[in-house]
């Protein structure tokens, strides 16, 4: 390894958010030109157009033959979504959570990530289990947009609002403007891609660590830093539930369509490891299925909440580190997150289930007042 190897990572990273701006800004606006609702824009556009580094990424390195680093970079990046993206958005400024996220998006990850998690169990997942999870995305695609024909005109004109504040679309600007802009992205975001998985390879190769931790920690925190941008801003300024909803949207095109057309281009489909079914899929889905609890207490992810997610994606993030040097104090982080974690879980659980039964009561005493 050397210096041009860690200038093409940090040109690579550039690329990558810089892309992916430029991807998301004209393909939002180009949407609003053609007349496609704006919530479709926010939840599809923004949510997936942030996960454009993670595709590019991913397919580049299973094309490339890279596979731990496709796999570790959607399986690295779901978590680093749900625990530090989330966490640190709460942290600025709480989070608000729609009840149809509730209802529908958050229970459709749980599904999707166990449904990963079961292809997995044969140690690979091929073109007919990459072909099932593309077919997944398109299918929600087209419920969103179905979803969307019944929103009322004053919810989707403040989501233009919202997005075009979020995102700084102007649109104005003609569409070949804009047009030039998403080829633009698309170009960035290749090269972007390149660069970082070649470097990435490279230091883990010279420092001797693996390319699965690589995947799981440089590079899916790297390309994760759109959804970072994109929901720390919306935090700031107030429109919390764009957060929420960038954050959920992302990791389900992660599962569906990065992981899913990855394996599909893959001569040999995507190899999975013993060490990432018994670690990485089952903290990826614990940190999904705990949001269920959290954002029941008060549809809401408070501040102290995000503390909490945030620790833990340390503690995950410092195991890593530890087991790939070797390190002996590996057998006491771990027993110590064995410990501490249901303990979190157990709290989350108690506090959300204590926010659903005022919930509960709230709709129930406003049915009686209605009659």
């Amino acid at each position: 390894m050397n210096a041009l190897t860690i200038i093409s990572l940090v040109i690579g990273l550039v690329c990558l958010v810089g892309g992916a701006e430029l991807l998301v800004k004209g393909a939002a606006t180009i949407a609003s030109k053609l007349g496609i609702a704006p919530v479709i824009i926010g939840l599809t556009v923004v949510a997936f157009g942030t996960s454009a580094p993670e595709l590019a990424v991913s397919v580049s390195a299973a094309l490339g033959g890279n596979a731990d680093v496709a796999l570790g970079n959607v399986v690295g990046s779901n978590i680093g979504n749900i625990l530090l993206i989330l966490g640190a958005s709460a942290v600025v400024g709480g989070l608000a959570v729609q009840q149809r996220i509730i209802r529908f998006d958050i229970p459709l990850l749980i599904v999707v990530s166990v449904v990963a998690l079961l292809m997995s169990l044969d140690n690979n997942i091929g073109r007919i289990d990459g072909i099932i999870l593309f077919a997944g995305v398109l299918a929600y695609t087209g419920w969103l947009i179905r979803q969307a024909r019944g929103e009322r005109e004053d919810i989707v004109e403040e989501y233009t609002e919202s997005v075009e504040t979020l995102e700084g679309v102007a649109v104005e600007r003609p569409l070949w403007f804009n047009v030039m802009l998403v080829m633009a992205g698309l170009v960035v975001l290749v090269v972007g891609s390149q660069l970082l998985v070649n470097s990435a390879t490279d230091i883990a190769e010279a420092a001797g660590i693996s390319d699965l931790v690589i995947g799981l920690t440089v590079v899916a925190i790297g390309t994760s830093l759109p959804e970072l941008a994109t929901s720390m801003l919306a935090a700031m300024r107030g429109q919390r539930d764009i957060a929420v909803g960038n954050v959920i949207g992302s990791n389900l095109f992660n599962l569906m369509s990065v992981l899913g057309l990855s394996s599909i281009v893959s001569s040999n489909g995507i190899a999975v490891s013993d060490v990432s079914l018994r670690l990485d899929f089952p903290v990826m889905l614990v940190a999904t299925i705990v949001l269920v609890p959290i954002v029941w207490n008060g549809f809401e992810i408070k501040r102290w909440e995000g503390f909490v997610l945030i620790a833990f994606y340390l503690v995950y993030v410092t195991y890593l580190v530890l087991d790939a040097n070797d390190s002996d104090a590996t057998g006491v982080v771990w027993p110590a997150a064995l410990i501490v974690a249901p303990l979190m879980i157990l709290t989350f659980a108690v506090t959300g289930f204590q926010g659903w039964r005022r919930h509960r009561a709230n709709s129930g005493s406003n049915v009686s007042s209605a009659t």
